[in-house]
């Protein structure tokens, strides 16, 4: 088979679309909690256990939709339906969510009412959405240097998109307005989605592949080893990430004592550096060992820029840290979905159906969990610090409870990682036997 089944303007713009989607996620991912605690003062306590309520929602909502994917039948196909007539709703959930007319500190009822509504309906729209795309990703590249190609385009627009999505809100709330700020991303979101939308496509055999009944479906991705070992691996990355992404504006303002707008240097800058090093990462490192592999070195280097924040006596000291922290993000992001692809692939051969949504979806349901963690953990550490959100001054023992919760989550997420990757079973020659089997499969398909 060849390395590049699909030209490179497939490639760059089915890319493109990852940007649209990345920006409203990961503006939710790093700022809704300092937005609506923070900013709108909604109790800490509230907020944790609302969002414990919510996070099973979202985990529950991934599968179901994933499966539906799987057996969804329509003139426009499986996947492209959810991408076509979710981008737009999806955006413009996004922009409600920052439209809050109620505060914690008058009404906190309302408050809540109004952002768990709006935050339930975002989210479906977005876990619709990314399944329909990220479903795609096995679907239109089969190779794993195609998919590595693939990987670096989109994660270089995803970071791009952590970087406006993450990094850029509290600079542009300062400047704009939190609801102006949301209004912007949810524009620039809805003309990426559509504008990669046409190079999109589905493999004609696999339209109609929606035969697999539900309960089986489950059976065979639970019993899965390969998927287990490598969801499990990213559900705690993704708990490194997300505590990290939600702690980072409370450690700089209450521990740090800087403008929380250095936020926006701060994950900037490990975003390009990050952009910066997805080629190297995949030419000198993916290339050259596999998925697996190159996941654990990512997550010890990502360890390796953690660690020394929960010491930092000033900015720069963190500056410095962040460089690390970048380099080990690139790693982490461009074979994430990738390895994914790998377990699909894998499933394909044992039991003759393509299950990308069903995959991509369970995926979602685990690594939402790591959602339910970073808010428990952060329910449990900050008030045993003495974080409240009533007090007008702080005391000083937050500065010790934000560099803890920065620090330790993290570094515990990143090392489980690492253990759930050394049992992935997908490497080696066993991997190449399944490459072998499905590229046969495809060719006398194709015939």
């Amino acid at each position: 088979m060849k390395e590049f089944a699909t030209n490179t303007r497939t490639r760059l713009l089915y890319s493109l679309s990852s940007l649209g989607i990345t920006i409203p996620g990961e503006a939710v991912a790093g700022v809704i909690a300092f937005y609506i605690v923070d900013i709108k003062n909604l109790p800490v306590a509230w907020y944790s256990t609302f969002w414990f309520f919510y996070t099973i929602y979202n985990a529950l909502n991934n599968p179901a939709l994933g499966y539906l994917s799987d057996r969804t039948r329509s003139r426009w196909g499986r996947r492209l339906p959810y991408i076509l007539f979710g981008g737009l709703p999806y955006a413009l959930a996004f922009a409600l969510l920052f439209t809050a007319p109620f505060d914690g500190k008058t009404d906190p009822r309302g408050l809540l009412i109004y952002f768990g509504a709006a935050i339930v309906l975002w989210e479906g729209l977005y876990t619709a959405l990314a399944t329909g795309y990220y479903g795609l990703l096995p679907e239109m590249f089969g190779t794993y240097e195609e998919r590595t190609d693939v990987a670096a385009k989109m994660n270089i627009f995803q970071i791009v998109g952590l970087i406006i999505g993450a990094a850029l809100p509290p600079l542009l709330a300062n400047l704009l307005g939190w609801t102006n700020m949301a209004m912007l991303f949810a524009g620039i979101s809805v003309i990426a989605i559509y504008a990669g939308y046409p190079a999109m496509f589905e493999r004609k055999e696999l339209r109609t592949d929606t035969s697999f009944p539900f309960w089986d479906a489950l059976k065979y991705t639970f019993a899965n080893r390969s998927y287990l070992t490598a969801a499990g691996a990213q559900t705690m990355r993704f708990f490194a990430t997300g505590s990290l992404q939600t702690g980072i504006l409370f450690y700089l303002k209450y521990s740090l004592k800087v403008d929380e707008a250095n936020a926006t240097y701060i994950l900037g800058g490990a975003f390009v550096i990050a952009m910066l090093s997805l080629y190297p990462w995949r030419n000198w490192v993916a290339n050259k060992l596999d998925s697996r592999r190159t996941l654990m070195l990512a997550n010890a280097v990502m360890m390796l820029g953690i660690i020394p924040m929960g010491f930092s006596p000033n900015i720069n000291f963190t500056y410095a840290a962040a460089v690390v922290l970048g380099i080990g993000l690139g790693g982490l992001v461009l074979i994430g979905d990738v390895i994914m692809t790998e377990v699909v692939d894998e499933d394909e051969v044992k039991t003759g159906h393509q299950r990308a949504g069903m995959y991509f979806g369970m995926s979602g349901f685990l690594i939402t969990l790591s959602g339910l963690l970073v808010s428990s953990v952060f329910g449990l550490v900050m008030p045993a610090f003495g974080y409240d959100t009533l007090l007008d001054v702080q005391p000083a023992s937050v500065d010790l409870g934000f560099r803890i919760f920065l620090t330790v989550p993290t570094s515990i997420g990143f090392l489980l990682a690492i253990f759930l990757l050394w049992l992935y079973p997908l490497h080696g020659k066993y991997l190449q036997d399944i490459k072998d089997t499905l590229q046969k499969k495809r060719a006398a398909a194709s015939e």
